[in-house]
């Protein structure tokens, strides 16, 4: 689902709420990370935004995974989330976080993982320990607590470019493709995926199906 296939399935632009005061401290952190700073008011705008969906190449670099891929992905603050790797064949994964929990399916292998969605949940599955929260910050341009360094390439409106260094030291670099921010996506977004008839794993076994076998 392409950045503006997820639009379709919003009605209005949501209102963007003013930044909260302690807003300013985490733009603050941000800005002496950045790679290139963004025009005045931005930065804010971004980080208030309450919804986003884009088109991402995104390359991981740790201990226990390497890989790059495109990845379609949507949120709306405070919880949901929505991943999607596309495949020559139709998706390789289709995963939600919505209210703490995470659904995942791997069609062309008939299997779903169903976890918590913590930041050692997310990372048994893709590699990142991201929580969900920390996920959003950083593709609106904040740094979340416990970085090594992020750095950030602004464009007009949004970040283009990110690049981490998580606390375990894995390396997570961002390229987006397309973006737009405060759209009122609908509840469908972040339903969970249909997994009828699809058999159970663990964590290890979908990554494995994910990657191939391959670290």
């Amino acid at each position: 689902m392409r950045p503006r296939e997820l639009s379709r399935l919003s009605s209005s632009p949501r209102r963007r709420p003013r930044p909260e005061p302690a807003l300013a401290a985490l733009l603050l952190t941000a800005a002496c990370a950045t790679a290139s700073l963004p025009r005045p008011g931005v930065a804010e705008r971004a980080a208030a935004a309450v919804s986003w969906s884009g088109s991402v190449r995104v390359s991981v670099k740790g201990k226990d995974l390497r890989g790059r891929s495109r990845v379609l992905m949507a949120f709306r603050r405070p919880d949901a989330v929505r991943i999607e790797i596309p495949g020559p064949a139709g998706a390789r994964l289709l995963a939600v976080v919505r209210g703490g929990r995470l659904t995942a399916v791997l069609p062309s292998e008939r299997a779903f993982l169903e976890s918590e969605a913590t930041a050692a949940d997310l990372e048994a599955l893709l590699g990142v320990a991201l929580s969900p929260p920390d996920l959003m910050d950083i593709l609106v341009g904040i740094a979340p607590a416990g970085l090594r360094d992020y750095r950030v390439r602004w464009g007009d409106a949004l970040p283009r470019r990110v690049e981490a260094v998580l606390g375990d030291g894995t390396r997570l670099v961002a390229s987006v493709d397309d973006a737009e921010a405060g759209v009122d996506l609908r509840d469908v977004v972040f339903a969970p995926p249909p997994h009828d008839g699809h058999r159970r794993v663990d964590a290890a076994e979908a990554r494995r199906l994910l990657t191939g076998g391959r670290p």
